[in-house]
């Protein structure tokens, strides 16, 4: 340890490749880049790494052919390590255990709703391995702070360890955002494009109108786990907000936030909900269901769990990205504020099929989510800071109605597939969904190289997309994919003494690039499928 300074000390820390940020992409880049023989560094904000599977806590999303192909080799292994973290360690009923698609929440989401807890332990026994062997250094609760840049190379960077305050300098030969704000681009002084473009810009149908708007940014989320215990009253205290959430309606919602009222994505039809099966109302607990507890032994389980990301709790009135860290503050707590009040508001008004009022049975898990406040460590973050790429992939590249040959663009350079709607959520400019019919589609190695800076990578979803297209390439299957094409591409990079740009401009490089990813396990091509 190297004093610099009388106020605070310095760890230095040296590495071939710095990944800043653990989240999907980037335990999916420090993953590619230790198996291709590289001393990695991943630093993470918060307590877990994993992201949108463990702080964030959000049950993939995932396309309908997941079982059989359309993701990596690795994402595949973590989804099988699931399943077998479960059935290694639960007393499992027998119709789960001989399940071969073992789903532990049967959640309507996805066909592997689980625990935070359980993505987390899988995650670390990947990467165990190579933290094991003193190849992969993993450093939590460290937050990005600034950048020492050399004309178009970053230099190093520094961290702050969010418990003790002790300041971590990184140097590396290559540095990898997968933060989820793209948090490393303007430290770095990289281009980067944030919220809604506009047609004049990219001539997509869903763009906006005039000019662009940098602050409308899809809606953000703070999860959080609960069960039901019928004969119970956990009811929370009330939220200090609980008033104004109470009352709130947006001027193109149906209804007040906090009700059963809600629309259909695709199609802005109001329909309603209802929190449990029995009714004709869609069932919101059913939704994203991560424990269901007939699949284990009576008892195992007092009762199923769910993870509540609902329209409810959608926070769309301000972003937390470029802007004072006083507004940044005050919307992170009002979104807190919202998803209590909507726990409060189910415990205690929300109207029950039986004409009574409320649910006090249902009970906040604060220890799913590894929280006092009983709150994910971290807000689901649907749209992040993105690079200003060589190539940047618009609505016209994987729209359906864009694409009358019925297949997306196809990219010669490409490092990767993945599938999703384009499906954006309410936004920061109160404007309503936007939910559109996409095609598989492919990730061009474009997309994950900046203009300009030379060593800087994205590896999640800050890489070369639109607010549109960010839509579908922001799902978990796709941004492990993103993350561990730009670790492997770091790494030849390092191998080969060449720039990302090099190997995407040289013909040669590029087919062995492609080469490389496609032995190992990554799928560059879609077989004949249809659109979603």
């Amino acid at each position: 340890m190297t004093n610099r300074g009388s106020k605070h000390y310095f760890q230095e820390y040296h590495a071939d490749i710095a990944v800043i940020g653990g989240g999907t992409g980037g335990c999916a880049a420090a993953l590619a880049a230790a198996k291709s023989g590289k001393t990695v560094i991943m630093t993470e904000e918060t307590e877990w790494i994993g992201g949108q599977f463990t702080s964030q806590a959000v049950p993939p999303d995932e396309h309908p052919w997941i079982e059989q192909f359309g993701c990596t080799r690795t994402y595949r292994q973590f989804r099988d390590g699931v399943r077998d973290y479960y059935r290694q360690h639960f007393p499992l009923s027998a119709e789960a255990r001989s399940s071969l698609y073992l789903n532990p929440g049967n959640g309507g989401v996805s066909r592997l709703c689980h625990e935070p807890r359980a993505a987390l332990a899988v995650l670390q026994a990947m990467l165990a391995p190579y933290v094991h062997s003193g190849r992969l250094r993993i450093l939590t609760r460290h937050r990005v702070e600034s950048a020492s840049v050399d004309g178009d190379d970053i230099r190093s960077v520094t961290l702050r360890n969010t418990a003790t305050g002790e300041l971590a300098e990184i140097t590396a030969s290559y540095f990898l955002d997968a933060t989820e704000c793209g948090d490393l681009l303007p430290l770095a002084g990289a281009e980067y494009v944030t919220g809604a473009e506009s047609v004049s810009q990219t001539g997509e149908p869903h763009a906006v109108d005039g000019d662009p708007l940098p602050q409308d940014m899809q809606s953000f989320t703070y999860c959080f786990a609960m069960d039901y215990i019928e004969d119970q009253d956990h009811t929370i205290a009330r939220p200090e907000q609980y008033s104004f959430w109470r009352q709130y309606q947006a001027d193109f919602w149906p209804d007040r936030l906090l009700s059963w009222s809600g629309v259909r994505p695709h199609t802005l039809e109001p329909i309603s909900y209802e929190l449990f099966e029995g009714t004709n109302r869609y069932p919101l607990f059913y939704y994203r269901r991560i424990i269901d507890s007939r699949n284990f032994e009576k008892g195992v389980y007092p009762s199923s769990i769910t993870l509540v990301n609902w329209p409810q709790n959608d926070y769309w009135l301000g972003s937390i990205i470029d802007v004072s860290e006083e507004d940044r503050e005050r919307h992170l707590r009002d979104a807190k504020q919202l998803s209590l009040s909507l726990l409060y508001w189910l415990q205690t008004e929300a109207p029950r099929p039986d004409g009574g009022q409320g649910y006090p049975g249902l009970r906040l898990r604060k220890d799913v989510v590894g929280t006092e406040d009983g709150l994910a460590m971290y807000p689901y973050i649907r749209e992040s800071r993105r690079i200003k790429a060589e190539y940047t992939v618009l609505e016209q590249h994987v729209s359906t109605a864009c694409r009358p040959d019925g297949k997306a663009e196809p990219f010669d350079d490409s490092v990767g597939i993945g599938c999703y709607r384009i499906d954006l959520h309410p936004s920061t400019g109160n404007r309503h969904y936007i939910d559109i019919s996409s095609l598989p589609f492919q990730i061009p190695l474009g997309s994950l190289i900046p203009i300009r800076m030379n060593n800087l990578l994205p590896a999640c979803k800050n890489l070369g997309v639109t607010h549109i297209t960010n839509g579908c390439y922001r799902l978990h299957p796709v941004e492990w994919n993103i993350g561990e094409a730009a670790g492997h591409l770091a790494s030849y990079c390092v191998d080969r003494g060449l720039r990302p740009r090099e190997v995407r401009n040289r013909e040669a490089e590029l087919r062995d690039f492609q080469r490389l990813l496609s032995g190992s396990g990554i799928e560059l091509t879609w077989p004949a499928v249809h659109p979603v």
